[in-house]
């Protein structure tokens, strides 16, 4: 059974950093592969990496959720 986590990606051209919550599964190795959310749509948000990408994230602190995981590189 694949173990999903909650990450967040950077959105591009908002104007502010801004950073959005979706699903991913844990691959092992700080890999993840990130899952489109239920109302995706690429011409409203343009996420930093895309639905279906592999994905290395880190551990942040943000200003409203305490620890997160963010997606910060797509794997090889």
């Amino acid at each position: 059974m694949e173990k999903t986590v909650k990450v967040y990606v950077q959105l591009l051209d908002e104007g502010t950093p801004t950073a959005r919550g979706t699903q991913a599964i844990e691959m092992g190795e700080g890999l993840y592969k990130l899952l489109p959310t239920a109302d995706y749509d690429s011409e409203d948000e343009v996420w930093e990496f895309l639905p279906g990408s592999i994905v290395r994230c880190e551990e942040r602190r943000g200003q409203i959720i305490d620890r997160m995981l963010l997606a910060v590189e797509q794997a090889r």
